[in-house]
């Protein structure tokens, strides 16, 4: 009995360490972090997150092509990642699935998924989950919002109902769009985002 336990040991660290998130997220007021690691978007090119960031800011989001979460807040992140634009901010998506590169998280089934999706934005390959980690994000979806600056402003998921639309009573990230550009205090600077964990290796 004592040698079945002592096998099955390992396994179960394992799995518990797959379970436990990397570490803590970006604090807020951090600069963006590895601004110049080049990332390839479903286009082709390699960019940076500097490269994607304006005068005005940047919204980072983490994402996949088949979270559940993901695909119920599908119409909420292109209506905030519009609006981000529309607003000046540079915008990206990172796909930090390392472990499912094989399958539907594969850089061509990302091709595939944001043009089903019309992404008028940067949707980057996180390689080896290096972005995430830096991060410290653990959600699809999960957002992370940066100033003219690139200091970090907000951090958390889009709205207050993840899991129903219809039940949203605010709308943190647009928000915190607003208040940005306005120069003013961000009144909810963090929520917690609900969503599949990231596939890391």
């Amino acid at each position: 009995m004592k040698k079945i336990l002592f096998a099955a040991l390992p396994v179960m660290v394992i799995a518990l360490m797959a379970l436990k998130p990397i570490g803590d997220p970006l604090p807020l007021g951090s600069p963006i972090p590895s601004p110049e690691t080049k990332m390839k978007d479903v286009t082709g090119k390699e960019v940076s997150l500097n490269e994607a960031k304006t005068s005005k800011g940047l919204l980072v989001m983490f994402s996949c092509n088949t979270c559940p979460y993901v695909i119920k807040n599908q119409g909420r992140a292109h209506e905030v990642c519009k609006y981000a634009q529309d607003n000046g901010l540079g915008v990206v998506l990172l796909n930090s699935n390392e472990a499912k590169r094989g399958d539907d998280d594969s850089y061509e089934d990302m091709k595939t998924y944001a043009k089903e999706q019309h992404y008028n934005w940067y949707y980057l390959v996180d390689s080896k989950s290096v972005l995430a980690d830096a991060f410290g994000a653990n959600r699809t979806p999960e957002c992370f919002l940066f100033d003219g600056t690139g200091k970090l402003v907000y951090h958390g998921a889009i709205d207050d109902n993840p899991s129903d639309a219809a039940a949203v009573s605010r709308k943190h990230l647009l928000a915190a769009i607003d208040e940005m550009n306005a120069g003013k205090e961000i009144s909810v600077k963090e929520s917690r985002s609900v969503g599949c964990s990231i596939k890391r290796l």
